[in-house]
């Protein structure tokens, strides 16, 4: 049988000592991690690097990491194609982010504008680029808690400030620092959050505000 191979975060490495701990994507148990468990690579490991692996159980029938490599980072055998294609698909992703932030932001925008214009009411507006500053910063402050094995920010903080304006921040942040954006059960919140908005900017600018009233009559009757 073929062995598995699993991917995740080293979330915390001591060089001196050799030795770290991987958090795999599937949200398990810490994976621990020695130098000797690395294939021939480049460079020595750094905490935030994916790691491509396998499992092995030691002595003590713990299971550890081995036939380690550094996602992105080529073996020393590897051709030199290789670097090419990773690089490639790194400038490729770096591309299309703003362009997918964009079409993203463009109903909220469009209807924060349209809104303000109409009514007076300039909080979407303001709200929406204040909270995804301080989502974004929410983001990056619990990877760094993570990855120095501290105390790590509650999803329910996260996904308020998702809710309150900040899912565009959030969007760019689990795309930009690769955090959040592989746990399932996280992901199917903050993408219910971000469809509500934008219905609720779709409704405001196409349909006449035919849901709002629909839905606050619903509540008033109640």
């Amino acid at each position: 049988m073929k062995p598995t191979l699993h991917k995740g975060q080293l979330i915390r490495w001591k060089d001196d000592h050799g030795f770290g701990f991987i958090q795999p994507d599937d949200g398990s148990q810490d994976v621990f991690l020695h130098i000797t468990g690395f294939k021939d690579v480049n460079r020595r490991p750094q905490v935030g690097d994916f790691i491509c692996y396998q499992l092995t159980a030691s002595k003590d029938g713990k299971l550890r990491a081995c036939n380690a490599s550094i996602e992105g980072v080529t073996s020393k055998f590897s051709s030199s194609a290789a670097p090419k294609k990773s690089v490639s698909r790194t400038v490729d992703k770096s591309l299309s982010l703003p362009l997918q932030t964009l079409l993203l932001s463009l109903l909220p925008g469009l209807g924060s504008i349209h809104l303000a214009l109409t009514t007076g009411n300039p909080i979407p507006l303001i709200l929406y680029p204040v909270m995804s500053l301080i989502t974004f910063r929410l983001y990056a402050d619990d990877k760094s808690r993570a990855q120095q094995g501290r105390w790590r920010r509650q999803e329910n903080t996260l996904h308020l400030c998702e809710f309150m304006g900040g899912w565009l921040g959030a969007f760019v942040a689990q795309e930009k620092l690769r955090h959040k954006s592989s746990k399932v059960s996280y992901q199917v919140v903050f993408w219910v959050i971000a469809i509500l908005h934008i219905v609720f900017w779709l409704d405001w600018l196409f349909f006449g505000k035919a849901l709002i009233n629909l839905f606050f009559g619903i509540a008033s009757r109640g």
